[in-house]
């Protein structure tokens, strides 16, 4: 991938997870460029189909688009930051990731968003008055 394309998906995402909003800044490993939709399923490398994302979500992510609401349980979309507004798929409470909507559960469930590490290091970083970025 080119530095060029690299750094224009790094700069818009403002070094954040584009899905858990973790500050790159505060990631042990390195984040990722994910493709939004998977090259399996026909997904381009362009900057439309890239997000920054921290290896943890990346990884839960991989190839999945879609995923079974767990309020509903029909299948929903998952979110798409080129898409969809994150605060209005998300809102937090304390350093818990609460879904607003159907495509803000879904990604919530499949990108076990809200695991007892990745809360952990949110409470952390709260008490660190460094998260969350939106209020």
């Amino acid at each position: 991938m080119d530095a060029e394309l690299a750094a224009l998906v790094c700069g818009r995402a403002n070094n954040r997870c584009e899905y858990c909003q973790l500050p790159q800044a505060h990631s042990v490993l390195p984040f990722e460029l994910d493709h939004i939709i998977a090259k399996k399923h026909l997904g381009e490398t362009t900057a439309k189909n890239l997000a920054l994302a921290c290896f943890y979500c990346n990884s839960f992510k991989g190839p999945n688009i879609a995923g079974l609401d767990p309020k509903t349980g029909k299948l929903v979309q998952l979110f798409n930051p080129r898409r969809h507004y994150w605060n209005r798929c998300f809102r937090w409470r304390g350093p818990i990731l609460i879904g607003r909507t159907p495509i803000g559960r879904v990604t919530i469930q499949l990108l076990c968003l809200n695991n007892s590490d990745a809360v952990a290091l949110r409470e952390g970083l709260i008490d660190e008055g460094v998260f969350p970025p939106f209020k």
